[in-house]
């Protein structure tokens, strides 16, 4: 029963943590329109680059620059030094507020799955939940830092 449900549960929150990125943007578009949008578009949950270290913020970004994941959001890549940074900020926030709407929906699916299924079912289904929209979200607002400092060092010489 035990391995039942960490199957089951995890198998499910892979399953609802690639259905949580559609409602996650679809609740971001509505967003996008609120005058709140621009309090929650600087968000910055770790602001310690050790702590996203030991984390492993490092090594979730090598396996979405060298898997498939690549693929998945075209729209923030280095094309060359000529590449517009402040959009591909923008793109950056909406991607890394889609994950959060994501993960939240899926945490508070879990919770109900935890007390309708099992506490070990909902606590599986967070394992996928985490990978798949905290972490990309953590990634974004890292690189959102870096993309921050060189904005900054570009404003400064052009003063």
């Amino acid at each position: 029963m035990i391995i039942k449900h960490l199957v089951l549960g995890f198998i499910f929150g892979i399953s609802i943590s690639f259905i949580s990125w559609i409602i996650g943007m679809v609740f971001n578009g509505l967003l996008t329109k609120t005058k709140y949008y621009e309090k929650i578009s600087n968000l910055n949950f770790i602001k310690s680059r050790a702590l996203n270290k030991n984390i492993g913020i490092k090594y979730f970004r090598w396996i979405v620059k060298n898997t498939f994941f690549k693929f998945f959001n075209q729209k923030i890549r280095l094309e060359n030094k000529t590449t517009d940074l402040t959009e591909i900020r923008n793109e950056m926030t909406l991607s890394e507020i889609s994950h959060l709407i994501g993960f939240v929906f899926v945490t508070a699916f879990a919770l109900y799955k935890s007390f309708s299924m099992g506490i070990l079912f909902g606590f599986t289904m967070m394992i996928p939940n985490v990978l798949m929209n905290l972490y990309p979200s953590l990634l974004q607002q890292e690189n959102k830092r870096r993309i921050d400092k060189i904005l900054k060092r570009q404003q400064e010489s052009v003063s």
